[in-house]
C-alpha cells in the first residue's frame, strides 16, 4: 500500500488538529504540508510499532518542534479572527494544550498520546489535568438543573459546585425550570427528561432555547427518547446511573465548544 493511500483517511483530522492547534487553518496546513513532504522526501518516516494515524500525528509534531514552531503565536486578546472555543484554547499553556486536543478533540487515549508528544504517561495526565483545570477556571458559571429526584439533583449540584461552578437553582417541574431562567439566565442547563408533575424536560428545554442560547446537557435514564434519529438531537446526552467524571468532562466541553451568541431574547 502506497504511503498517500495509508494516510489518506487520516488527513482531514490531522488537518482539524492543526487547525485548533495554532488556531489558523492557513498556518495548520503549512506545517501539515512540511510534514509530509518530509514523508515524501523520506527525510522522516513514520515508526513501524504505531498505527498509521498515531504515526501520521508523531511526524508532524516532529516537524513542529524541529521547525521552532511557536504555540504562543499572537497575544489572544489581540486576534481579530477565530471563534470563541479557539481563543480559550490559544490561552491554554502550549504542551498542555497539545495533550487536551489530541484526548479531547481527536479522541486519542492518553497512552497514544504519550506516543505522539514522545512524553510519558503520567506526564501526558498532568497536562491533560492542567488543560481542564485551566478550562474549568476560565469557564465558570451560574448553572441550572433540572431534575426532580433530590438525592440525584444533590449529586448533581455537587459535581457543579466542585467545578467551580455556580447552581442558581434546581427546578422539579418544566413550569419551575422556565421560572427559573426568567429570574436569571444560565450559562449552562443540565436537564433531566422525565420531571416530577409528568412535564417533559425535553420541553422545558425547547422553552429555554427559544429566548437564549445557552449549552445543555441532558442526564437522563431514557436516552432512546432523544436519540429518535431525528434531528437536533443533544450533542451531550448522559445515561443514568451515571460516572461524576463523564458529567465532569460532559460539562468542560459543553462549555468550551459552545459557540456565544447574542441572546434571542430582545433587549
Amino acid at each position: 500500500m502506497s504511503l498517500l493511500a495509508r494516510l489518506a483517511p487520516h488527513l482531514p483530522y490531522v488537518r482539524r488538529y492543526a487547525r485548533a492547534l495554532t488556531g489558523d487553518q492557513t498556518t495548520g496546513d503549512h506545517y501539515v504540508r512540511v510534514a509530509l513532504e518530509a514523508l515524501a522526501a523520506g527525510e522522516r518516516t513514520l515508526e513501524d510499532h504505531l498505527t498509521p494515524r498515531v504515526a501520521l500525528y508523531h511526524v508532524f509534531h516532529a516537524i513542529w518542534c524541529s521547525s521552532g514552531a511557536q504555540l504562543e503565536g499572537p497575544e489572544v486578546d489581540d486576534l481579530t479572527t477565530g471563534d470563541d472555543a479557539t481563543r480559550r484554547l490559544l490561552r491554554i499553556a502550549p504542551r498542555s494544550r497539545q495533550a487536551f486536543l489530541l484526548t479531547a478533540l481527536e479522541g486519542f487515549t492518553p497512552s497514544e498520546a504519550a506516543q505522539i508528544l514522545g512524553a510519558d504517561f503520567s506526564e501526558v495526565e498532568r497536562l491533560i489535568a492542567e488543560a481542564q483545570s485551566e478550562i474549568d477556571a476560565e469557564l465558570a458559571t451560574d448553572v441550572l438543573i433540572i431534575e426532580d429526584e433530590p438525592v440525584i439533583a444533590a449529586d448533581i449540584e455537587a459535581l457543579v459546585t466542585e467545578l467551580g461552578h455556580t447552581v442558581v437553582d434546581i427546578a422539579a417541574t418544566r413550569t419551575e425550570a422556565v421560572d427559573a431562567v426568567a429570574r436569571k439566565t444560565p450559562g449552562l442547563v443540565l436537564a433531566d427528561i422525565q420531571l416530577a408533575d409528568g412535564s417533559s424536560g425535553i420541553d422545558a428545554v425547547k422553552d429555554i432555547l427559544a429566548r437564549y442560547n445557552v449549552p445543555v446537557i441532558f442526564i437522563t435514564a431514557f436516552p432512546e427518547r432523544l436519540l429518535t434519529g431525528e434531528r437536533p438531537e443533544p450533542t451531550f446526552l448522559i445515561t443514568k446511573p451515571f460516572q461524576p467524571e463523564t458529567v465532569k468532562a460532559a460539562i468542560g466541553q459543553a462549555l468550551f465548544f459552545h459557540p456565544r451568541k447574542a441572546s434571542k431574547q430582545a433587549a
